[in-house]
């Protein structure tokens, strides 16, 4: 029988909700504590956590902070080794998005893109590697198609998420044999504003073969996929119906 104590642990940043919430869903239905990492989003992440709670009693913890600054990005990973004094997944989720075109960047928007995409990956995962390493574990990377494929007026979004790619590449090979990196490239997964036109979305459609959103739980699926193949180390698994290959399907 399985202690409550001996049950795995996973820190999902950004789980508050949208993707990374429908990862800590599904990894505590498969039986896992789960730290849920927030900034602004306190209510959801609150309600998730006594949610949770409610269905296993100490199975969820909660972390706040800011993974832009280096101070909060500290306390985060203290507060997160303290959690449970166990930690086997590391799912380095949350991401600042939004235009910077050229000519219009700032400094600021630079640093909370860079920091949030790049910067804090790299120093979470340098500051868990020890008790990930304790206990063989993981370290999944949320990455994106537009790491590869620019995304128009997005210039630094995708610059750090091009970081966050090759950071997943150097760290499976830097953290091997005792933790394994692998990176998820989502596509079109949830519309990225709900006052998206109908226009706007049918061009969307048009670029993936599948003609189709995928859904959080196609990310969730994926993270539990690369959770549980000890031998898949160094990847990056594009979740986006298709939209990688290029062009649209139809004139």
């Amino acid at each position: 029988m399985t202690t409550s104590s001996s049950r795995p642990v996973a820190l999902v940043t950004g789980s508050a909700k949208r993707l990374g919430r429908a990862i800590i869903e599904r990894l505590h239905q498969q039986q896992y504590r789960v730290i849920i990492h927030y900034q602004h989003s306190a209510e959801e992440a609150q309600a998730l956590a006594a949610q949770l709670n409610q269905q296993r009693p100490e199975s969820a913890a909660l972390v706040q902070g800011d993974l832009s600054c280096n101070h909060s990005l500290t306390q985060v990973a203290t507060a997160a080794q303290q959690a449970f004094n166990r930690l086997d997944v590391l799912v380095n989720n949350a991401s600042a998005f939004y235009p910077t075109p050229v000519g219009k960047a700032s400094f600021e928007q630079w640093e909370q893109l860079m920091g949030s995409n790049a910067k804090a990956p790299f120093f979470l995962s340098q500051a868990l590697a020890p008790m990930l390493s304790q206990q063989q574990g993981c370290i999944i990377n949320m990455v994106d198609i537009h790491a590869e494929r620019p995304l128009l007026e997005h210039p630094i979004y995708c610059m750090a998420k091009a970081a966050l790619l090759m950071l997943t590449k150097s760290l499976a090979r830097e953290l091997a044999p005792t933790i394994r990196v692998n990176g998820i490239a989502p596509g079109a997964i949830l519309w990225p504003s709900p006052d998206i036109d109908e226009a706007d979305k049918q061009m969307i459609l048009q670029q993936i073969p599948l003609e189709t959103l995928g859904t959080p739980d196609d990310i969730a699926d994926t993270a539990l996929f690369l959770i549980q193949s000890g031998y898949v180390n160094g990847q990056i698994i594009a979740v986006d119906g298709g939209r990688s290959l290029g062009g649209a399907k139809k004139a």
